[in-house]
């Protein structure tokens, strides 16, 4: 039996064209006509893309699961129109060998509604310091290596995590961070920063690691990904390795490119890490997106407990969620004042992290049949009650936006749909 999906915008080959799609066993099966015994499904001219992917969540299990699990993340993810994620490895136990991945993946199996492709870290206990992980033992089941939420500190230790890496055909996905210019701080240094007594973040914190990293890149000829860039000079390191050949490519979230410093509150849902920085490095973000030099949108989905997120933000946990309102976020924010055409945003949360990462997926006939239905007129205002995570804090709760993933499909199966 088939499942034809009538009466849509398709999004193929960087372009939407009026069409449908037909599944058959969980893929994407050549155009032909439905028989009685099939399902049609008419999407009211709606948007049909390839499922949503975001390469940067954190799903808080095993370990953590007060603030998230594996069925809850998940969930939240269809919610929101992903079809795959790639879950950070700072985790109780941290996934630095088989048998502490493999308790990961069993969570993952049992109760994953949508893809979910694990890192592995690069040192043990992801520590960002010490020994390395064994890289080949890990990479039949991992998607890359990080020690997302601190920096790899010792040149000599990245530049052999980078040549280890390197050697089992997988990217190092770097947390850029010198520990040595935090200072203690928690917000961007900025305006707001003095203004209210805070201790600030120096962007040097960020950019000086992104410079070294992109260096030993070069030299050992791994792929190298930037997580979550928040300020100018990282994204003009990203532009300046690309033109010379690098193999580097880097991510933004949504939160970067909508707010700054000027926007903060007295309210942990405001606090991230890397924080909001000021509105020239907003700016130069955006740039970046639209030039292409920063090729992934993720949201660094970081749940935490309402009581964490409860203490200010001198106080609370750093980490806000975003799988349930990117989209339409960034649709709202980017796409309807014209600073970014849908196409673009299409590629960016869709197309480049499956090209970057090796994903599968797609909407040509053979892919899985993992894809989203996007109904571009639905208005509505982000609602954190709503959400299938358990996490609550957003700094765009409130915001009368446009947009929403109305299905969200994996391997042929509705994990998602807005009206059942």
């Amino acid at each position: 039996m088939k499942t034809f999906y009538t009466h849509a915008q398709v999004w193929r080959d960087g372009r939407f064209e009026s069409g449908s799609i037909v599944v058959e066993d969980g893929r994407i099966a050549a155009p032909c006509e439905p028989s009685p015994e099939d399902t049609c499904i008419d999407l009211g001219g709606r948007r049909l893309v390839p499922g949503l992917i975001d390469v940067h969540v954190h799903l808080r299990e095993p370990g953590f699961s007060q603030k998230e699990t594996i069925a809850t993340g998940t969930a939240a993810a269809a919610h929101g129109g992903y079809t795959a994620v790639c879950a950070m490895p700072n985790l109780r136990p941290a996934p630095d060998a088989t048998d502490t991945l493999a308790l990961e993946l069993d969570a993952i199996r049992r109760d994953a509604v949508v893809r979910v492709y694990p890192y592995g870290c690069i040192t043990m206990g992801q520590r960002g310091a010490g020994e390395l992980v064994d890289f080949a033992a890990l990479a039949p089941e991992v998607v890359g290596f990080s020690d997302d939420g601190r920096g790899v500190q010792a040149d000599e230790l990245m530049e052999r995590a980078m040549q280890g890496a390197a050697a089992v055909g997988k990217p190092i996905v770097a947390h850029c961070e010198v520990d040595e210019l935090l200072r203690g701080g928690y917000i961007h240094d900025g305006g707001y920063c003095r203004a209210h007594g805070h201790r600030g973040i120096c962007s040097e914190s960020e950019w000086r690691q992104v410079e070294r990293d992109i260096a030993l890149a070069e030299k050992t000829g791994c792929q190298y990904h930037v997580c979550h860039v928040s300020t100018a000079e990282s994204v003009e390191l990203v532009r300046r390795a690309k033109a010379r050949g690098v193999r580097v490519s880097c991510e933004t979230a949504p939160h970067y490119l909508l707010l700054c410093d000027e926007d903060l509150q007295e309210d942990g849902r405001f606090k991230m890490n890397p924080p909001l920085r000021s509105r020239a490095d907003r700016d130069a973000l955006r740039a970046g997106v639209c030039d292409g030099t920063i090729e992934v949108i993720a949201t660094d989905h970081a749940p935490h407990t309402a009581e964490e997120k409860s203490r200010g933000l001198a106080g609370s946990a750093m980490g806000i969620v975003g799988l349930e309102c990117a989209f339409p976020v960034l649709y709202t924010g980017l796409v309807v004042p014209g600073l970014l055409t849908l196409e673009r945003l299409i590629a960016l949360m869709t197309d480049n992290p499956r090209r970057i990462f090796g994903l599968e997926g797609g909407l040509h006939v053979g892919d899985a049949a993992d894809f989203t239905v996007l109904d571009l007129d639905d208005e509505y205002v982000i609602a954190p009650s709503t959400f299938r995570s358990k996490g609550r804090a957003t700094p765009f709760a409130g915001w009368r936006v446009r947009g929403r993933a109305v299905r969200t499909v994996v391997g042929g199966r509705t994990v998602y749909d807005a009206e059942a």
